[in-house]
């Protein structure tokens, strides 16, 4: 029993073994740890919405896009080092996977001391850009200065949780997520309902859970000395492992910036409809939150799974994984999809109680509904092309989808919507959703075309796996 026990709370070797099982056993503890993540912002939304009002919902959701530019630092560095770790750990390279935790946490501290300083710089003057409404443009401002300057904790839990997925493990993360998840929910009841703080007060209930979950992260990577060694040696940055750091996480990270910009640039178009319009915006994509869980899970386990195996030189196990992989998660996004169809408007229920807001929202969330599918499809095959080392792929389908094909559609089908002579924001809200649909699809398509040509098989960094090719 206590073998059982020890191997439930070990890194998981994805080398061996049914595909299928080990996708499953990584997974499901991966699903809930996300779900509990979003609860965060879902969180905040709830207690605000109910507690202070549509204003300060608007204000969470105005800040959003802003917040997750800044994010791309880190999850660039995320996706490398956990693309980096799982391969190492596939081909038993201790000294290389020391060097790369050691590099991945000194990289980390120096992007987070960045975000810290720069974010509350930048806060007033790009909200004001965006034409953020009048009425919520200072609790969004006060919401935004807590989060950033409370960075540290999400940076760490974000990044050394992807070491640590690179490593097998999926439960560990999951534990500290869901013990920091509940202290959020008590600190915002506390801070927002008991104290009255407002949207600050679910800003410091976020920073504060979450700095916890970043160092009982530290600590559990720190304590699996059985597979790599830190030392000041290996804290210090090596050039070729840096390079190599930003050579797999920098297409990432640019993805992600592409798609926030993208999402700042039609945050403006969103701000043009008003307060209204964008509460329901908020609204929306906390439950999209939710229904996007078990595609970013999947991609996550196909990324872990397929560096393993990459690592090791096994590409046959690779392509059968992908192939299940792929099964569970199109038939997880279908069940989804029919459960939004079927309550979403209780869901809006439970975070406003505006008719326009929730019939807006509805709206919304049925025009998104197949798109899940779509992006299922493209989270998995992603995963896979990433965690066999070609993270250029990825980045540019999500340049031409973003860039592209949403950007334009959205501005154009809100201006054929326009009264004439109406000015932005006079038409239908929307192409907001129907952009975002139809980008999801293009996505899908590009993604299985690249995976098809199979140029991603001959990526892998590992002297193993060349070694095999």
């Amino acid at each position: 029993m206590a073998g059982k026990l020890s191997s439930l709370f070990a890194a998981q070797d994805m080398t061996v073994g049914s595909p299928t099982r080990n996708l499953v056993r990584f997974s499901v503890p991966l699903l809930i740890g996300n779900l509990a993540q979003q609860l965060y912002s879902t969180v905040d939304s709830i207690v605000v919405g109910n507690y202070v009002g549509d204003g300060a919902l608007a204000a969470i959701g105005a800040s959003g896009p802003v917040i997750n530019l800044l994010l791309v630092l880190f999850m660039g560095v995320s996706i490398g080092a956990s693309v980096m770790a799982s391969q190492y750990f596939g081909a038993k390279e201790r000294d290389s996977l020391s060097q790369t935790i050691g590099t991945t946490i000194t990289a980390t501290l120096a992007c987070t001391i960045f975000v810290m300083v720069l974010g509350p710089l930048i806060t007033r003057p790009v909200l004001s850009m965006l034409d953020t409404p009048a009425d919520i443009l200072d609790m969004a401002c006060d919401y935004m200065i807590i989060l950033f300057l409370g960075f540290l904790g999400s940076a760490f839990y974000n990044v050394i949780s992807g070491v640590l997925r690179g490593l097998g493990d999926s439960i560990m993360p999951l534990a500290f997520l869901l013990v920091a998840c509940i202290l959020n929910i008590g600190l915002d009841v506390w801070f927002v309902a008991g104290f009255r703080m407002g949207v600050a007060g679910a800003a410091w209930a976020t920073i504060i859970s979450q700095l916890i979950s970043g160092v009982l992260c530290m600590v559990r990577l720190l304590r699996m000395k059985e597979h790599f060694t830190i030392t000041w040696r290996t804290l210090w940055p090596k050039a070729a492992f840096v390079k190599r750091l930003c050579k797999l996480g920098l297409p990432s990270g640019l993805t992600q910036a592409i798609f926030s910009l993208a999402m700042i640039i039609v945050q403006n178009l969103t701000n043009s409809f008003g307060t209204v319009v964008l509460a329901a915006n908020t609204v929306v994509m906390r439950v999209d939150g939710f229904a996007m869980m078990p595609n970013f899970t999947f991609g996550s386990a196909m990324t872990t799974y397929t560096g393993q195996n990459m690592g090791a030189g096994r590409l046959d196990r690779t392509e059968k994984g992908a192939k299940s992989g792929l099964l569970m998660g199109v038939a997880v996004s279908i069940v989804l999809v029919g459960l939004i169809l079927l309550f979403g408007k209780n869901l809006i229920h439970l975070f406003t109680s505006t008719p326009e807001v929730i019939d807006l929202g509805q709206r919304m969330l049925y025009t998104l509904a197949v798109g899940y599918i779509a992006m299922s499809v493209t989270q998995i095959l992603s995963g896979v092309m990433r965690g066999a080392g070609d993270t250029m792929t990825p980045m540019w389908i999500s340049i031409i989808t973003t860039v592209i094909v949403r950007v334009p559609v959205a501005y154009g089908l809100e201006f054929l919507t326009r009264p004439e002579g109406g000015a932005m924001g006079s038409g239908t809200p929307d192409p907001l959703f129907l952009s975002l649909l139809i980008s999801w699809v293009a996505g899908a398509l590009l993604t299985v075309i690249a995976y098809l040509r199979g140029k991603w098989k001959k990526k892998a960094i590992t002297e193993t796996a060349k070694a095999g090719q």
